[in-house]
């Protein structure tokens, strides 16, 4: 029978309806019991969400006492109003407020000869009936007359698109209501390039928007028929050109259309080659491109414009050993160049006159450095931000041409003291000797001798990097003794190009063991063996339910938000969003063999052995990047196969209006994050 709010009684575990679904493939055969759960138009499923929803707020409640007091400390320590540090766009300065009370930052224009400041944009104002507002772009046209805005009132990622009259602070009559991330302005300011999702959420087109003409007038650009392929759309620096990119996981493809000329049909730079990848920007009427063709960590070539291809290539940066190139900006004066060493990020900037080159590094001990604000062609000065897993965001501004920095702004925490904490990168052996980095941060005075609970947290896919930053939650952990361990797998690009290759399709496995290998590390002496926690999301999440099944002895607790668990099904549909363009990175289970790798790690099909660790999983009921049902089946199966003793299992939904990475306001995220934190500390035995 479906579960309903009236007849569930919230302190026993729900048990989900079973419909058997034989299936078979490649010689195996298996049966899904919860596959019913992939049509969220059953009545059950709903009911079903809503019954575990009830069954966690039970058992939160009951850690009320934690819960509430990290709540407190975390609003503390969030500033009740603060400004960002501004940016130019052209002859103004723009930058973004927190106000007291409200969930959300308004978007603001500095004054200018005596104005005053102007709130453009407040994301308060622009949630929808569930509170929630989410920004998909937010794009000043070059003539500072305009804004296009795109605002999602429920999580799933499909974007209303508006134009803004700075001069009143009206919207103009045209609305776009299906579009996508990233978007570009012509040079005078009269066009707008936007992508747009198709049904798998991919985004497959680029569309043009004359202002002052219905949305039913624009015109299509581009096309992408490869369901493998992404599109985005952006200006180059220099404002000369608009430039689409086609990317998969590992392949890449551009596209050129005059700023000044809109209407102009695009050209291709170079026809894509599958497993080479390419990206660019423009600088006195060459294309500056950064590719892996014959570079797998990356080098730097130029084209000329009207002959962009591979054979017109002239080497202009060459690659250097232990160095991932990211990304080079090409700037009036200079090369500004994104680059990875020794598992950090780093920038490097170049000057095109003499060749003379700076390195700007975070400065702290296992900190970070990012670009922190948009960069313009002519800029001589760059705003960075470092940070670390214990010390607050600083901006500083950084001269290209002398090194010389200047701070901005060091942002304020009240009450707390980054001099009270330490922090150090280690690294752990991984079974077949690899060595995996790992950023601890623990409270001064915590004793590193095997006595502390501790709490890793890890990601590792996408070549995505988990680079330390401040969150404002994370001393409350570290206050009660928790020990915190920031992992850095292979699947992620901390080391570069090699540790993502090394983490994916036949290598997934390699992401597991570096996770466990850090747990181990640390239980040998470091911290307390039987009180270890684990936390990461989506395809961290997956990493969560991996290791959970692989080892669930090693843990006290473990979290999995929005976990990407049905592997082998999920890929195995392709019209359900994100399957085909993520076979580059998990493999295709319609090929044996790479059946055969998603089917020996998939949580789903792979129950723990032996006693259960506590366990939270977490949901979002629009989520389009790991759909609902995924940790649906995957708490059903495990409450299924439960035996007496196991730790509880627990799922949390999102049954209104939610992000991918859960509540979008500030004050909600933290309620949340105190809520994962109770639960965790709870189970690590601190309270």
């Amino acid at each position: 029978m479906p579960h309903d709010r009236d007849d569930h009684d919230a302190t026993v575990p729900p048990v989900a309806p079973t419909e058997p679904h034989e299936r078979e493939l490649h010689g195996r055969r298996w049966t899904d019991e919860y596959g019913w759960m992939r049509d969220h138009g059953d009545p059950r499923l709903l009911a079903y969400l809503r019954a575990e929803r009830e069954y966690h707020d039970a058992a939160a409640d009951r850690c009320e006492r934690t819960r509430t007091e990290v709540f407190h400390e975390v609003e503390q320590r969030l500033l009740p109003t603060d400004d960002s540090v501004s940016w130019r766009h052209g002859s103004r300065f723009y930058y973004t407020r927190t106000v007291a009370g409200s969930e959300y930052e308004q978007f603001l224009q500095a004054g200018h000869d005596g104005d005053a400041d102007r709130v453009l944009l407040d994301g308060a104002l622009l949630a929808g009936t569930d509170g929630f507002a989410e920004i998909g772009l937010r794009e000043l046209s070059p003539d500072n007359t305009l804004l296009a805005y795109s605002v999602d009132t429920t999580g799933d990622e499909v974007y209303r698109l508006r134009f803004r009259q700075l001069a009143t602070l009206t919207d103009l009559s045209e609305e776009l209501p299906r579009t996508y991330y990233t978007g570009a302005w012509s040079a005078d300011s009269g066009t707008f390039f936007y992508t747009v999702h198709d049904e798998l959420f991919r985004p497959h087109q680029v569309w043009r928007h004359t202002i002052g003409t219905p949305a039913d007038a624009d015109v299509l650009v581009l096309q992408e028929d490869d369901a493998r392929h992404e599109l985005t759309v952006r200006a180059s620096r220099d404002l000369h050109w608009i430039m689409i990119e086609s990317r998969s996981r590992d392949t890449s493809e551009w596209h050129l259309v005059p700023a000044h000329e809109p209407h102009a049909a695009p050209s291709l730079v170079a026809p894509r080659r599958r497993g080479v990848e390419y990206r660019i920007d423009h600088a006195d009427g060459q294309l500056v491109v950064t590719t892996d063709d014959g570079a797998p960590e990356f080098r730097v070539v130029t084209a000329p414009v009207g002959t962009p291809g591979p054979g017109h290539w002239t080497p202009l940066l060459a690659a250097r050993p232990g160095e991932r190139l990211v990304a080079c900006h090409a700037l009036r004066t200079h090369w500004l160049c994104e680059l990875r060493r020794d598992g950090f990020p780093l920038l490097r900037t170049i000057d095109r006159a003499t060749g003379a080159e700076l390195e700007i590094g975070s400065g702290l001990a296992a900190g970070s450095v990012v670009l922190a604000t948009p960069i313009e062609y002519d800029d001589t000065a760059v705003t960075v931000r470092v940070e670390s897993l214990i010390d607050p965001p600083a901006w500083y501004c950084v001269d290209l041409r002398t090194g010389a920095r200047e701070l901005r702004k060091r942002h304020e925490v009240p009450g707390y003291d980054p001099a009270a904490y330490r922090t150090q990168r280690r690294h752990a052996t991984a079974p077949d000797g690899t060595a995996v980095p790992v950023t601890l941060a623990w409270r001064a005075g915590t004793p590193l001798d095997g006595t502390a609970p501790a709490l890793l947290y890890g990601y590792g896919a996408y070549e995505a990097c988990l680079d330390p930053e401040f969150d404002p939650v994370l001393p409350s952990l570290l206050d009660r003794g928790v020990v915190y361990a920031l992992t850095h797998p292979r699947g992620g690009g901390e080391n570069g190009r090699a540790w993502w290759h090394g983490g994916r399709l036949a290598a997934k496995a390699s992401t597991f063991t570096d996770h466990l290998a850090v747990a181990d590390w640390l239980a040998d002496g470091i911290a307390d063996g039987t009180r270890l926690g684990t936390r990461g999301l989506s395809a961290g999440g997956l990493l969560q339910g991996a290791v959970y099944s692989m080892r669930p002895e090693r843990w006290a607790a473990v979290v999995a938000e929005v976990a990407f668990v049905d592997v082998v099904t999920t890929m195995l549909d392709p019209d359900i969003p994100l399957t085909v363009n993520e076979w580059d990175e998990w493999g295709d289970p319609r090929r044996a063999e790479e059946f055969a790798w998603l089917w020996a790690y998939s949580p789903y099909e792979n129950p723990p052995a032996g006693p259960r660790p506590p366990l939270l999983a977490t949901a979002a009921l629009h989520d389009p990047r790991v759909m609902v049902h995924e940790p649906a089946k995957w708490v059903a199966r495990l409450r299924a196969t439960a035996a007496p003793g196991d730790g509880p299992v627990y799922l949390r939904t999102e049954l209104g209006a939610g992000a991918h990475t859960g509540p979008a306001g500030r004050y909600a995220h933290a309620r949340y994050e105190a809520e994962i934190a109770a639960f965790l500390l709870t189970h690590l035995r601190t309270t």
